[in-house]
């Protein structure tokens, strides 16, 4: 257990590969609960939310999700979230350890007719992963960035069609009070519980950045690779920084990459040429070490070799296609 965002929370059950291994292979579940959650309601939410988010709001549909970005002047990522739209308002899922920045950032930017709330108390967040997933939680596969509102083992809960390890994945959102049982009738399907280890090794191999590392306020979108959410053509906080960018192309890019030479890169380390490692570990399922970090952009593609600066020894990586691990069909 490990302290982070005010809340304990857990590294390993049995152990990364054995967590991590279950995801890929089985199925495994997740403790959310640390994420915020905003709601926000009143006639103007949608226009108010494209003024500051890079992906646009106004067009979502009721029982749909959109991944986005809020960005500050200079086109830095000042946090990604996930926004849901309900039938009577819109439910924002940002990162924990922002939750108390974001608050006080929206609301600082608040419009007229937005009426928001920090209601992340009110919430717990399980997720569940695997290519057996949704099968042993009796769950019909839904559309990706959809929702509905449904009932497992007795809970309440919304089924959210979002995940962050690459597999097949449900979110279930529900009331803190049914977390413990619903935990429990999970796990009693014969899913494996599974921590913040896993949870990392897993989205890096799939190359899914995470704020704090791979994206934060010195790292804008484009740079990071995510221009398929930018909706430039609209007018939001830092679109005019994200608008030269795009017309010029990014100083620097976020490539993936994996280890030649054997070591195991770490956040920090260099990459020669002015690059940097944002995340790295060992791939579980590769057994080699792997990473993500920028680099100039002249050696973004593909098969560029690259030369990490491990504890002052050179060693010899390569760009890879994203994702990194692919499953086999």
């Amino acid at each position: 257990m490990v302290p982070f965002a005010d809340f304990e929370m857990p590294v390993q059950y049995a152990g990364i590969i054995k967590e991590h291994d279950a995801v890929r292979h089985r199925a495994g579940l997740f403790d959310l609960s640390h994420m915020g959650q905003f709601w926000l309601t009143g006639e103007n939410v949608a226009q108010w939310a494209d003024t500051l988010t890079i992906n646009a709001v106004e067009t979502m549909k009721p029982m749909q999700a959109r991944y986005n970005i809020f960005c500050n002047d200079g086109g830095g990522a000042h946090d990604d979230t996930i926004f849901y739209r309900l039938e009577k308002g819109w439910l924002l899922v940002v990162n924990a350890a922002n939750r108390q920045i974001d608050f006080a950032w929206l609301v600082g930017r608040g419009g007229k007719g937005v009426d928001l709330r920090d209601l992340s108390a009110d919430y717990a967040l399980l997720a569940v992963a695997g290519p057996h997933a949704l099968e042993r939680l009796g769950l019909s596969r839904g559309r990706a960035f959809t929702f509905e509102h449904g009932s497992l083992d007795g809970v309440e809960v919304m089924i959210c069609a979002t995940g962050y390890t690459g597999e097949e994945a449900g979110e279930l959102a529900c009331m803190p009070e049914d977390a413990v049982s619903l935990w429990d009738a999970i796990i009693a399907r014969g899913v494996t519980p599974c921590g913040l280890g896993a949870r990392d090794t897993l989205r890096l191999e799939v190359c899914y950045p995470l704020h704090g590392n791979d994206i934060d306020e010195t790292r804008d979108p484009i740079s990071a690779g995510l221009r398929f959410a930018c909706a430039l053509e609209t007018e939001f906080t830092g679109v005019e920084a994200l608008r030269e960018i795009s017309a010029h192309g990014p100083a620097q890019r976020l490539v993936a990459f994996t280890m030649i030479d054997t070591a195991i890169p770490r956040k920090g380390m260099a990459i020669e040429g002015g690059g940097e490692v944002t995340s790295g570990s060992l791939s579980p399922m590769l057994d080699v070490g792997i990473g993500l970090g920028y680099v100039p952009a002249e050696l973004h593609r593909p098969g560029t070799d690259l030369s990490l600066d491990v504890r002052g020894r050179s060693r010899r990586a390569r760009v890879a296609a994203k994702p990194i691990y692919r499953r086999e069909e």
